[in-house]
């Protein structure tokens, strides 16, 4: 089974959060999901990323592929180089 970390989107028409998920590649972008790792809010000044960090290294070291959005948030929280 193939797991990537990426964003899950929640919040109203027009005011999005993303919820930083682990999910199978397969699933819908909205759907199910195996763990949350984080939030992702872009709306406020500055943006805020909170990641589970030791779930966000399990992951990675188990060999789940992080989107490219999820990679950028991983290098600015300073967790991936």
């Amino acid at each position: 089974m193939a797991v990537k970390i990426r964003l899950k989107r929640m919040g109203r028409k027009k005011k999005p959060f993303y919820r930083v998920v682990v999910a199978d590649e397969r699933s819908p972008r909205d759907g199910k999901s195996i763990e949350e790792v984080g939030i992702y809010n872009p709306l406020v000044e500055p943006p805020v990323i909170e990641l589970n960090e030791e779930a966000v290294k399990k992951w990675l070291a188990n060999g789940a592929k992080p989107t490219g959005t999820v990679t950028t948030l991983l290098k600015k929280t300073n967790i991936v180089e």
